[in-house]
């Protein structure tokens, strides 16, 4: 698309250029993480089966409303419609906080679990969605999910204006990537954006203080509703129009802001793909706002090697606001009851990273959240602003660079502030680890997954774009 000298159209560009986007467009980089996203999504949505205790309840409900057996439960293994496997899969995919990260928040968990969710119901049907059209679905979703956030000048914006992105942006990439893989033309795309945009929520309520359920199952909601978008403008419905641009749209009444930037949202669609610059693997199980000390502690740690005895104190200092909603109310996050809540503490990250040099699933296991050393290292943990910190435009958590300074007992005073965190484009996991990843998480499925299916996905996920029936792929899964 030529350069974006107005707004004028930006809906319609941007249902264009999902409805038309072809495989053959997509550079082999993105093509490669891709299907890394496939996979790191898969995995961490099947290791939260067995490992969140909500899992259960969501499995559960799904299979009592009944309906049709169209597509897989991941880690359950049995069958739903495609709108319910995908409330569930899509959160499932956060309950670890282990999912991918980028700009807009998860942009794989609210596009893939909708992806192979209408993949496996239309092969059941006997329409198998090839590799290569499922990958140029989900690039068609992250992309619109990656520029949307850019578009956004706003300091700080999912903190300031109190909008969780993942979920509000994810009614329109879901829908978007739920479009392709039907099949719809243009106009239905359109149709499926504005029905997707009538469905919009998100807001950050259900993160502060305490976390609650709410924080993992917002990719769900989001989408439950791309699935159910798409399949009604398959049908003929009309959804609303301009819904990014319009007087009521999504700047102006979500976002707050008239005059997003226009061109980061438009220029180059079809040819430049900016998540290959702002898309990120986790390597550590806990919300990305801890990633930035996680690595500072670890630098030091291990710099200076440093036992955690001889930590006096640790004091976080600054960052975005995510850091502050991180680290307050202080004595909540020294003490979190549950998983969610020890994934969403600075305070209690901070001291896993110092007690362990690394930080693991089974950090937080309800024996893990009662480790006396842990804990006694979490009292020593605490936060202060920053005041003279320049707040950076956007909002997404790799923006957040708070310093970390440690007190040692014998008077030393250390302090870093991470240069880039482990998984991000600077720093990218290499294969090998997002394999053993994606194994580590699939042995906690609640249905027993063997290990020569576990391989098998693995191969078939890195020649996804050769496969006739990308459904399959969860078949061996199940």
């Amino acid at each position: 698309m030529k350069s974006a000298d107005h707004h004028n159209g930006a809906t319609q560009a941007l249902a264009h250029h999902a409805a038309t986007l072809s495989f053959y467009a997509l550079p082999p980089s993105l093509v490669v993480m891709l299907k890394q996203c496939v996979l790191d999504t898969l995995g961490v949505a099947i290791g939260a089966s067995g490992l969140a205790p909500e899992a259960k309840i969501l499995a559960e409900h799904a299979l009592e409303q009944g309906g049709k057996a169209d597509s897989t439960l991941l880690g359950f293994g049995t069958a739903v419609p495609a709108s319910s496997a995908a409330l569930v899969n899509g959160s499932l995919g956060h309950m670890l906080d282990y999912d991918d990260v980028g700009a807009g928040g998860h942009v794989s968990i609210v596009t893939i679990p909708v992806a192979l969710a209408l993949a496996e119901k239309r092969s059941r049907a006997g329409h198998p969605v090839n590799g290569r059209t499922l990958l140029s679905a989900i690039a068609a979703g992250t992309d619109i999910h990656t520029r949307l956030n850019q578009a956004i000048r706003i300091p700080d914006w999912t903190i300031a204006e109190g909008w969780f992105p993942t979920q509000m942006f994810g009614f329109l990439s879901g829908a978007a990537t739920a479009a392709h893989v039907l099949g719809l033309d243009s106009v239905q795309t359109e149709n499926a954006l504005g029905i997707g945009f009538n469905q919009m929520s998100g807001s950050r309520q259900m993160a502060v203080g305490a976390a609650t359920h709410m924080r993992s199952m917002q990719a769900g909601f989001s989408g439950q509703g791309a699935v159910l978008a798409a399949e009604l403008a398959a049908r003929g419905i009309v959804g609303s129009k301009e819904v990014i641009e319009g007087r009521y749209g999504l700047f102006r009444t979500y976002v707050r802001d008239a005059t997003p930037d226009w061109p980061s949202l438009l220029d180059g669609l079809g040819h430049d793909f900016p998540l290959l610059a702002k898309h990120g693997f986790k390597v550590w199980p806990a919300c990305g706002y801890t990633r930035a000390t996680n690595t500072a502690v670890l630098e030091l740690r291990t710099e200076y090697n440093i036992t955690p005895d001889e930590v006096a104190a640790i004091i976080v200092i600054g960052g975005t606001g995510g850091a502050q909603l991180l680290s307050e109310p202080l004595e909540t996050k020294r003490r979190p009851q549950l998983a969610i809540d020890g994934k969403f503490s600075i305070p209690f990250t901070t001291a896993v990273m110092m007690v362990h040099g690394n930080v693991q699933l089974r950090d937080y296991t309800e024996a893990a959240l009662h480790d006396p050393a842990v804990l006694a290292m979490a009292d020593r943990v605490s936060w202060r602003a920053d005041p003279d910190a320049e707040v950076p435009v956007g909002g997404e958590s790799a923006l957040s660079r708070p310093t970390v300074e440690m007190h040692l007992r014998d008077g030393r005073v250390l302090s870093r502030k991470a240069n880039g965190v482990p998984g991000d484009p600077r720093h990218p996991i290499a294969q090998t680890q997002l394999e053993a990843k994606f194994r580590d998480c699939v042995s906690f499925a609640a249905k027993t997954i063997h290990s020569e299916r576990v391989e098998r996905a693995i191969a078939l996920i890195n020649d996804l774009e050769n496969m006739t029936d990308a459904a399959e792929i969860v078949r061996v899964l199940a």
